[in-house]
């Protein structure tokens, strides 16, 4: 039995008839459960011989009234959705990006019976503190850099940006080396410089999409890092 007969089959034992009735003649969670494993299968990215990465943030897009029927059950869908997931991403012998995240949003031009699915890889990130920088921390900081969404600060110290335990910013990507890269700050006749340099990294580092080994910064500066984009934000930053 097959990854989606499996989960048709939870489904069925896991909510009452009114589910089945409400999807009659909307969108099958079956067809969304298809459409996420095919969403994995076209998004992969090869890190290694043996390691090939997938998308783990999923959202999927519904029509008004898909969305409507749908709300009552997100949670349960959601659940078995995940199991879903993992198990292909097991049989298939592929590598998560983190953990596994499923969004469901209206939108207004979708019919009845038609959705859209994307998926992107989103690493966690977490500082060595493990306690999340306040407003105030980051509003004080020289410089700060947004990952996944998030704010950090960036301290007159430096940042070091890995994997592992060493990195002042953790970011879970298996396309990250445990120490893969430091941003530091310097000044020189009063003018804020700020630079990335790679630390030896397995698969490398990029700005602005070069390939880098060391690299000046200015505001909105993209760093890739695996599959992983830091963004520099500070306005005050010269042009390198």
């Amino acid at each position: 039995m097959g990854v989606l007969q499996r989960f048709e089959q939870r489904l069925e034992h896991a909510v009452s008839s009114a589910f089945a009735r409400a999807f009659r003649s909307a969108v099958q969670p079956v067809e969304i459960a298809a459409s996420i494993t095919r969403e994995i299968d076209h998004s992969t990215q090869i890190l290694s011989r043996d390691r090939t990465l997938v998308p783990n943030a999923f959202t999927v897009e519904l029509s008004d009234s898909d969305f409507d029927r749908l709300s009552p059950y997100g949670t349960r869908l959601s659940s078995e959705l995940d199991k879903l997931i993992h198990e292909h991403v097991r049989e298939q012998r592929f590598t998560l990006a983190g953990p596994v995240a499923i969004d469901f949003h209206k939108r207004a031009d979708l019919p009845t019976g038609r959705f859209l699915v994307s998926g992107r890889a989103s690493a966690q990130v977490s500082p060595a503190s493990g306690v999340a920088p306040t407003d105030t921390m980051v509003g004080r900081a020289p410089v700060i850099v947004e990952v996944n969404g998030e704010r950090h600060p960036v301290t007159e110290a430096g940042l070091v940006l890995g994997r592992g335990e060493e990195a002042d910013l953790r970011i879970n990507d298996p396309g990250i080396s445990r120490k893969h890269a430091q941003i530091q700050l310097s000044t020189e006749s009063g003018l804020l410089s700020v630079s990335v340099v790679d630390l030896g990294s397995t698969n490398g580092t990029s700005v602005d999409g070069r390939r880098v080994q060391q690299a000046l910064l200015r505001d909105g500066s993209s760093i890739v890092i695996g599959t992983t984009t830091v963004v520099v934000r500070d306005p005050r930053l010269q042009e390198p």
